[in-house]
């Protein structure tokens, strides 16, 4: 079984609990797009956000998370290496 767990910003919190990493991915996606649309961004800012941010975490989640899945790992390693890849980076001032 897999739990997903995300937050907006803070204000906004979600999980999807499920065996499909596809399901999974689909569920994230329009969960959160409905979120950042009813947000009150202007168009250009919903379109980046969704291409610099949610759009390589579903990836991620659909290619190497299902691949480690399917050949055996567990959740946290198929999550892990896209925590990383989205996380601030902390270095930067």
């Amino acid at each position: 079984m897999i739990k997903m767990s995300w937050a907006l910003a803070g204000e906004h919190a979600d999980s999807w609990t499920g065996a499909d990493i596809q399901e999974g991915a689909a569920v994230l996606e329009a969960r959160v797009r409905a979120v950042v649309e009813a947000s009150g961004m202007t168009a250009d800012a919903m379109q980046h956000w969704q291409e610099t941010f949610l759009a390589p975490v579903v990836k991620g989640l659909r290619t190497e998370g299902q691949s480690t899945l399917s050949h055996g790992g567990t959740w946290s390693k198929a999550a892990g290496p896209m925590l990383v890849s989205v996380s601030p980076d902390r270095g930067a001032a």
